[in-house]
């Protein structure tokens, strides 16, 4: 996954080298836009964001997630939507 803070407004923005890339509006200080992406993927979801948990990448643009409770099925199909 690929973040990009600052962003006029919050979202999925599409594909990006392969990798999913999403917009923040938070600025990237004090973890806020950690807090943002994690917002952002638990509605994407459908989840609660207690489910969503960034695994590496904390202070990188370059994140790797894990949204626990979702099939790998459920979890296409709401990308799928989303980038449509």
């Amino acid at each position: 996954m690929r973040v990009q803070p600052r962003a006029s407004r919050s979202g999925v923005a599409g594909e990006l080298d392969g990798a999913l890339k999403v917009r923040l509006a938070s600025p990237p200080v004090d973890g806020e836009a950690n807090d943002e992406l994690v917002r952002v993927l638990a509605k994407l979801f459908d989840v609660s964001r207690a489910q969503i948990e960034i695994i590496s990448g904390q202070t990188s643009k370059n994140k790797l997630v894990w949204v626990k409770g979702i099939s790998a099925v459920l979890c296409e199909m709401a990308l799928r939507e989303a980038l449509e």
